[in-house]
């Protein structure tokens, strides 16, 4: 698969700017941090997530519960696009009973990341709600989800695809457009 990059929609600092306006939005629309748990969903996801809790426990001054969600058994393209799918750990090492639980992925697409991740939750507990928090809303939704918290929108079309690199595991910090050919 070819990819040539378009353009570059956020940079590092950009980034950094970006998950700290999240955070704020997040702790404004709680009135606070109480109450609150991050889940990231694995891999961008994760990274995002512990970014946004690391952001609002230097404001709030509180400590988050924060966990790790990997919805891959839980996917309905499970046989048929993911032949072998990469397991991982998800790893919530705390109740979310009563939580308001602050769900994180990095791209927003067709929202069936998302249902899977609404499944997973839900063999956890029943939190006292769920919002979607994501990096980049880049539309062409099959599914009803929509984010209470977004980042950034960037508009694609087909043959496009938004590229999250996050210095954890590409070395770099930024949001890329490319063309994708198959």
């Amino acid at each position: 698969m070819n990819v040539k990059v378009k353009a570059a929609i956020i940079d590092s600092e950009g980034l950094a700017r970006t998950l700290t306006r999240l955070a704020h939005e997040i702790i404004e629309k709680n009135k606070g941090s109480k109450g609150l748990a991050i889940i990231g969903l694995r891999t961008r996801g994760d990274f995002i997530a512990r970014r946004i809790a690391a952001k609002i426990e230097e404001i709030e001054g509180t400590k988050l519960e924060i966990g790790t969600l990997d919805v891959s058994l839980y996917r309905d393209d499970f046989r048929i696009a993911l032949k072998h799918p990469e397991v991982q750990l998800s790893e919530i090492s705390f109740d979310i009973d009563g939580k308001h639980v602050i769900l994180i992925d990095d791209v927003l697409y067709t929202g069936r990341t998302i249902r899977a991740a609404l499944d997973a939750l839900m063999d956890y507990g029943r939190p006292a709600s769920i919002q979607l928090a994501v990096l980049v809303d880049r539309g062409h939704r099959e599914m009803p989800i929509a984010p209470d918290y977004i980042g950034k929108n960037i508009p694609t079309s087909i043959g496009e695809e938004v590229r999250v690199k996050m210095t954890e595991i590409d070395d770099e910090d930024c949001v890329l457009l490319v063309d994708v050919e198959v």
